[in-house]
């Protein structure tokens, strides 16, 4: 198959749509999707939409707040750094598999730098309230 740059809405979509097909039937992940944040996809997706149109394409679609949302579902099943490292592979294999380019790599590099961040505020902040670890 072809590959070629994401330069639109429908790339977006594709790259969102092939993305969340995979995180849904991930054995690491599917469950915390389904059965944890209980995600209803059909609003969850036309706001991943606007937010990778946001972060690749610099659009202005997107309007919101991840971490809150990203700390909602923490609180009720903690994320581990093997989740944050699985997110990222299926992301980046899904690029791989689909796209190449300019956007493309802005793509891989906006992800690592959000999962990287996610993991770093939501897993610091739950050190932070046991207090300083013990040695």
């Amino acid at each position: 198959m072809k590959r070629k740059d994401i330069h639109n809405r429908k790339d977006i979509e594709k790259l969102v749509d092939r993305f969340y097909g995979k995180v849904k039937t991930d054995p690491q992940l599917g469950h915390i999707f389904s059965d944890v944040a209980r995600v209803n996809w059909t609003t969850h997706l036309p706001r991943m939409y606007d937010f990778w149109e946001n972060i690749i394409l610099q659009t202005g679609q997107y309007t919101g707040n991840p971490m809150t949302a990203h700390s909602r579902v923490h609180a009720l099943q903690a994320f581990t750094k093997a989740d944050f490292q699985r997110w990222l592979q299926l992301f980046n294999e899904t690029l791989e598999d689909h796209f190449e380019g300019e956007h493309t790599e802005i793509a891989r590099q906006r992800a690592l730098s959000i999962a990287t961040i996610m993991e770093i505020k939501l897993l610091e902040q739950g050190r932070e309230s046991f207090g300083p670890a013990q040695q």
